[in-house]
């Protein structure tokens, strides 16, 4: 089965601008992988240095658009990997994340990493199935 790598604007110009190799999104007959993605700056394509929760609305938005440029929605979502710099930031994230999944949440797992390349606190990445 060969992958269809999409494009999803603004983000895939925001990644260009970084030179990331990567796709915000991935699509292989009935399976769709979101990339993990900073924090973009909706408005000017920068990583926007905001407090967590704002950074988690931001990345949410981010994986939403990507599933509907796939052709799927945040119920399809299977499993989400969250990446976080600190366990500090558990119940905020939780927060904001609980408005996006109110019902039946996807499997998930957070995990801590100690930095990232640029001034922001999370990353998550999903499994989306048709």
């Amino acid at each position: 089965m060969k992958r269809e790598a999409l494009r999803v604007e603004p983000i895939s110009s925001f990644l260009d601008r970084w030179k990331a190799p990567t796709s915000p999104v991935t699509r292989a007959g009935n399976m769709i992988f979101v990339a993990g993605l900073p924090p973009f700056d909706p408005e000017t394509g920068e990583i926007a240095a905001a407090p967590i929760e704002r950074q988690s609305e931001i990345i949410m938005e981010q994986m939403k658009l990507c599933l509907e440029t796939a052709g799927a929605s945040l119920d399809n979502v299977m499993k989400c990997n969250v990446y976080c710099t600190s366990t500090k930031h558990f119940a905020a994230f939780n927060a904001v994340y609980a408005r996006y999944f109110p019902h039946d949440p996807p499997a998930r797992i957070f995990v801590c990493t100690p930095e990232w390349f640029g001034p922001f606190d999370v990353e998550i990445d999903c499994i989306a199935m048709m």
